[in-house]
């Protein structure tokens, strides 16, 4: 059923890429003209625990891009080029060389998603955004854009600066941007020293600093750390500006409709909001992952995505709205991030959730809110009660797998629920177990006895331990 699923979700977002081939963006004068939909077989999805938990050691990008538009050789659009790449790859084996061309042909047109219509700009327009590209084996290439204006008087047309990397790490990378986009202002030569220590620095381990020496004219040396936060399951989000867009019992609806796997749009003026509010989203839903489309912000080209009939998480700039409401669509949350409001909706999104959970949950996030000074505080406020929501509902599974000669595991799903005293509960695990989310997290954990030892693994155990203390005090007290 899975297999089956995935394999409509990808001729259906294909069959519209291919529909909109004449509309995407060309890269270069005389190049292939292959298709951006060629880097990307199927639909963007968000890493395991939205994005993966890398150790230490890994190089901290591929590469680095410059975009910029061009205009075209006829009409006054214009179509974005990679003007700049660094580094250059030689002595490439012919997959590896096909594969960088369909993923640099595909890029261009993510770092400017919002048309091919522009005019000079005198005010910049500084936007800090990231887009997720899966390619055909699974792996996934996060790119984190900074978009500027080039330095000098006088209108420009904006850049873009794109980072490619494995690594799912916001808050680091947009520290990166800031480096880079402080180089931009002098000269992209005084870029390519610093952006060539980061290349041969190792991405550090949870919790530890890397430092780099790097000299800028007329400031000399500076030493600059990139320390990666310790609680790893954090460290790709932001959830400061859904909070800044959105009431807690708004979120809660929206994290109703994602555990049950629905189609959610997100509208809203500038990419920096909508790519760290469809991150938040999808990271409410640790330990699980969304397994379905998964675009933080839609291309105007692929518009098309939002008819899509197979659930998708995708984020699609306001001036779009009138096309979006036109577009055929059924059982759509529209949640427009500007006024704070639902467009649309089912109509049962209060519903989904037991209610005391539901309730524990608006109660642990309404408490001590004020008290929240940094981006760390801030994340682990709003992830922790529904990290705790998902102890409550589904800690259990490791008990309800049956291990056979061979060490595979067989999860026994009636069991599973029927070890829920709550009826509401239960109600509600019966359909959450018929979720890719939990299906894709239970087939992870029949292959291996000993649970993943992982925050989520912590909390269970914390959770278990605390419920043991209290049975001997209920049997004291009778």
């Amino acid at each position: 059923m899975l297999r089956s699923l995935r394999q409509m979700e990808g001729r259906v977002v294909g069959r519209a890429l291919r529909l909109l081939r004449n509309r995407l963006p060309r890269l270069q004068a005389g190049s292939p003209q292959d298709n951006p939909e060629d880097a990307v077989k199927e639909p963007e999805r968000a890493q395991e625990h939205s994005l993966p938990n890398f150790a230490g050691g890994q190089h901290f990008f591929e590469y680095l891009l410059v975009v910029s538009l061009k205009k075209k050789r006829s009409g006054d659009d214009y179509e974005p080029m990679i003007t700049y790449q660094f580094p250059k790859r030689e002595n490439l084996l012919r997959g590896q060389q096909e594969e960088e061309e369909r993923l640099l042909k595909a890029i261009p047109l993510f770092c400017f998603p919002d048309g091919n219509e522009w005019a000079l700009l005198t005010e910049d327009s500084r936007e800090t955004f990231s887009f997720v590209l899966t390619n055909v084996d699974g792996s996934r290439k996060i790119g984190y854009c900074r978009r500027l204006l080039p330095a000098g008087p006088g209108p420009h047309l904006p850049k873009v600066y794109c980072i490619i990397s494995c690594i799912g790490c916001f808050g680091l990378f947009s520290k990166i941007l800031d480096e880079v986009e402080k180089r931009h202002q002098i000269s992209m030569a005084v870029i390519y020293p610093f952006m060539q220590g980061l290349r041969e620095a190792a991405f550090p381990a949870p919790g530890k600093t890397v430092t780099l020496k790097s000299f800028i004219p007329d400031s000399g040396t500076e030493f600059i750390s990139l320390t990666r936060p310790l609680d790893s399951h954090l460290e790709h989000v932001d959830f400061s500006s859904l909070l800044h867009c959105l009431r807690f019992e708004q979120i809660l609806q929206i994290f109703a409709s994602a555990v049950l796997e629905r189609k959610i749009i997100f509208l809203a003026e500038g990419l920096s909001t909508l790519s760290q509010c469809i991150h938040a989203a999808a990271a409410l839903l640790y330990p699980f992952s969304w397994a379905h489309t998964y675009i933080p912000v839609v291309p105007e080209s692929l518009l098309a995505t939002v008819c899509c009939p197979t659930p998708f998480m995708v984020g699609v700039q306001m001036r779009l709205l009138q096309e979006v409401m036109d577009s055929p669509m059924e059982e759509v949350l529209l949640v427009n991030l500007c006024e704070g409001t639902f467009l649309m909706s089912v109509g049962d999104e209060k519903d989904i959730l037991p209610p005391k959970l539901q309730d524990d949950l608006l109660d642990s996030l309404s408490q001590g809110t004020n008290e929240l000074k940094t981006s760390e505080q801030i994340n682990e406020h709003v992830s922790g009660p529904f990290v705790q929501f998902f102890v409550k509902t589904v800690g259990h599974y490791a008990s309800y797998i049956k291990w056979d000669a061979n060490g595979q595991g067989h999860f026994q799903e009636r069991s599973f629920c029927k070890a829920l005293t709550s009826k509401t509960n239960r109600r509600f695990v019966k359909k959450f177990v018929k979720t890719q989310l939990f299906s894709l997290f239970i087939q992870e954990a029949e292959k291996s006895k000993n649970p993943p030892a992982g925050y989520f693994q912590q909390k269970i155990l914390e959770y278990e331990g605390q419920k043991k203390q209290k049975k001997p005090r209920e049997k004291t007290v009778k």
